[in-house]
Order: C-alpha cells, then structure tokens, then sequence
C-alpha cells in the first residue's frame, strides 16, 4: 500500500525542533531567504546575522519562545517591520528572531474612556483609519505610519509630525502587557490616574526590546479635533524659516506640527507626488493648528503676522480638505521621494534647542560640503528634531566612509549645541558609541542596572543601545555563532 502523505519528521536541531512543538511549523522559519530578510533594517547598517525567525500569535506562544530561548541558551530579538532607522532589529549573534506582525488584532475600542488594547503587530496608520469614523485617532504619527507597527513605536518611543501639540509615543500608551525574557508575564502601568509604584510602563518604552516583548498594549485615544487649518510659508532662507519656528512657540502658539523642508527636498518632493509646493523657494514651513474655528484663525493669523516679520515670501492657507491633503502627503512621502536622486540615503535624527536650530543647519551644510556629500533636510522643526538625509550609491568606492564621517560630525555638531542623540529613531546600533558624550558612567551604569533588573541574562536584544564596556550584553551580542543553525 502506497503512503501518500507522511508526517514531517522531527528537525535534528533540538532549537528547532523545541520551536516547532511551540508554534505551528510553518511559523518557524530557518530558511536561508527569511532569516536574509531579517538580518537587517530599513538602516544604513549591516552586519545583522538570524537565527531562526519565528510568527507567533498569542501571548502563551511569545512565552515559549522566550522560555525555549532560555533552555537553549540563546538570545532573542523582537522585530515588528522593520521600519526601524537605527539598526535597532539587527540580530546579532544568530538570536531567535520573534516577528510579532501576525499579532494585528485591536482587541478592544473602549471609546467611553478613550482607550485601545491593540497587539504589537497593529500598524499605526490603520488604528487610526478604524477610529476616526468613531472620532478618534490615535496621535503618534511617524513618516512610516502606513506600514510601521505599535510594536515598534513603543521600543523606539516615536514621534511624528503632530506630537509638537500631542507628545510622543509614550505620552500615549496607558499601560502594557510584556513577555519578560524568562517567559513570565507582566502587566506594566495600568488604567488608573496614577498607578501605584515605580513607573516601569515609563522605563519599557523606548528600550528598543532590551527588556522583554511586548504583546498587548493599552493606548490613549485622541478626539478628532473640531476645526483644523495648514498653512504653507516659503522662504528665501532656511534660516528665516528656523527663526519663524522659534518665534511662534515663544509667542505661546503651540501649532499642532511644524515641519521645515529646504529646497533640494522640496524639489525631490514636487518631482515625485507634486504637492503643490513652491521650488524656488530655500525652505517652505508647513504649520497646522487645530482647535474651536474661533481659535485656529487666531492662530492662523498670528502665525500669519510672525512669518512676514521673518521675510516669508509667500504664506498660503490649504483651502480644503484636498489641498491639506495634497501638503501633508508631501510631507509624508519624503523619504521615498529622494529614490529619485540616489539609491540610498542616512537618515539622522537628533534634536537641538530651537534656538540653536539656524546655527545647527548652517553647521551641517557646512560639514556635507566639505565631505562631499548630497544632503536633503526635513524636520520637526517645532521640537528641534532635525533629519538631515545623506543622500548617496553606496556602489559607489568610498562613499559610505565618506558618509559615515559626515554622520559622526553632525551628531557632534548636535550635542555641542546642547542637543542629544535621537527624537525618535532610538539608539540601536547607530549612536551607541556616542553614548559617553551624552551620559557620564554613572548614568550607563545605572542603566545597565535597568536592565539587567528586566533581563539578568542579557538576552533580549543584545548588542543594542548601551556601548561596549558597559553593557552586560558584550560578550552576548558577540559569541560566535552556534553550530547547527543553518541547518
């Protein structure tokens, strides 16, 4: 009698084959093309080496994982999609790689007190197509919001255009549920005003999966605001447009967003989507306020008042919904548009007091200029969040060093002026080094005291945030590679 069909024998990796009693088989990938993808980020770094890729859908099955990890000796690293600009998912040291995007259910809209339990595979943008109907949204909103998980926006504490007015990611998040690296379950935060004890929810937030994984979270819901107008001011210089930016926050206007683009990205940008903005201008300032109808034309006009006083050649008012549209959009697909001008590009992502924002710029031109280096500029100006994007062919024989120097001078550049390292890209591996010139050893210590409290083994994300020499991880971000994973 002829067997048409034969169980799937046992994998030989005993890694593996703990793997597979855990999860469905075909949620646990080892194959050469999968753990190629996640091997790296959407980052200039590579260098990331996979081990197996697992899919879990629950949170009983993220325990395993984290359980069999532990049994095995091995680390772990969390990805969501790998939106991530700071090499915060590069695996190193072969770990097992849990993908939390099939965790995607908004489990529960409570719209009576304006909360969402959401898993970490929810992308941004689709919570909020769900709630607006309702009259909601859920504030964050980086440029990666169409494809970007919540997942990824708490490990990195992202930001966005709009949370000059609202705040970051954790300005957002109530409380959350995390996968400890030892498979226990905890519940950090809560839905009281104030939850008693140490504010854990606080410390998990933009820790870049050092500490655990998370599997549920509880988010703040935003109302759709009443009334809401976008201006567009253009400027001959991206220094007037600076200044317009510093004036209206210390005239006590808090627009909703302020985003400053020059010229070689506005250019990019009408190329690509033609968004209606001015090409011949140096900088353009993209300023919305939302609010009572009554309020926001205060606003309007007061921000109206400031840019003429800083030489704004032209200010324009969206008037509709289509044209606000056909601004933001421009804004949003920024980072696509420069595919048009190279095939890769750095983007950077430090913050410098508002005052210093002209000074900064002039700085960073200055040092592009002398690397020989294409730069775009786009940034939360409201907040001081510059992203300058080295644009360059990494095909191209030393150009990435070339980019790299200029990368280093301008996070130099930045904490001179009295800046830090990120808004909201995180650490990863990026900025790591630069760690001791913003933090003395006692505040690296105390941080690696942090974690290793969450993780004693220093198996989740090794490698990651902390620099070498003091961060438990070192040994464990860099051991070889175990036999037996490749098979």
């Amino acid at each position: 009698m002829t067997t048409w069909w034969r169980r799937p024998s046992r994998p030989a990796d005993p890694l593996i084959a703990d793997l597979h009693d855990a999860l469905a088989p075909d949620r646990v990938r080892n194959d050469g093309a999968e753990r190629s993808l996640t091997s790296h980020d959407a980052s200039v770094f590579d260098g990331g080496v996979s081990g197996p890729v697992c899919f879990p859908t629950t949170t009983g099955e993220v325990q395993a994982i984290m359980r069999i990890a532990e049994r095995h000796d091995r680390a772990v690293v969390p990805r969501g999609a790998g939106t991530g600009l700071a090499g915060g998912a590069i695996p190193l040291g072969a770990p097992i790689v849990v993908c939390t995007g099939k965790m995607n259910n908004v489990v529960q809209i409570d719209l009576e007190n304006r909360i969402a339990w959401v898993e970490p595979g929810v992308i941004n943008l689709d919570l909020s197509k769900q709630l607006r109907p309702k009259g909601f949204h859920f504030a964050p909103d980086p440029s990666s919001q169409q494809v970007c998980t919540l997942g990824g926006n708490v490990a990195n504490n992202s930001g966005g255009p709009h949370c000059l007015a609202y705040g970051v990611t954790d300005a957002h998040v109530l409380a959350i549920e995390v996968v400890l690296p030892d498979g226990q379950v905890a519940m950090l935060g809560g839905l009281e005003d104030e939850p008693d004890g140490l504010d854990l929810r606080g410390a998990f937030v933009g820790s870049e999966g050092t500490l655990g994984i998370a599997t549920k979270i509880a988010v703040r819901l935003t109302p759709n605001p009443p009334a809401v107008r976008t201006m567009l001011l253009s400027f001959s210089s991206v220094r007037d447009a600076a200044q317009t930016v510093s004036d209206v926050i210390a005239s006590g206007v808090v627009p909703a967003a302020l985003e400053v683009m020059d010229q070689p990205m506005v250019t990019a940008i009408e190329r690509y989507v033609g968004a209606g903005y001015p090409t011949d201008a140096a900088a353009v300032l993209l300023a919305e306020v939302e609010g009572l109808d009554a309020g926001v034309d205060i606003d309007v006009a007061h921000i109206d008042q400031i840019g003429r006083a800083n030489n704004a050649t032209e200010i324009r008012l969206a008037g509709s919904d289509e044209e606000r549209a056909a601004l933001w959009k421009g804004r949003k697909t920024a980072f696509g548009a420069v595919a048009q001008i190279a095939p890769d590009y750095y983007l950077h992502d430090t913050v410098v007091p508002r005052a210093k924002l002209a000074d900064v710029l002039e700085q960073i031109y200055e040092i592009v200029d002398r690397h020989e280096v294409l730069v775009l500029n786009v940034f939360h100006a409201g907040d001081g969040n510059l992203h300058p994007l080295l644009v360059f062919d990494a095909r191209e024989e030393g150009t990435l060093e070339r980019v790299h120097a200029a990368g280093a001078e301008i996070l130099r550049a930045s904490l001179e002026a009295g800046g830090v390292l990120s808004g909201e890209h995180g650490i990863g591996v990026e900025k790591q080094q630069y760690m001791e010139e913003l933090f003395g050893q006692a505040d690296l210590d105390h941080q690696n005291r942090l974690r290793q409290a969450f993780d004693p083994a220093c198996r989740a994300n090794p490698g990651k945030v902390l620099p070498a020499g003091h961060s438990c991880a070192d040994i464990q971000a860099l051991r070889d590679v175990p036999t037996g994973v490749w098979g």
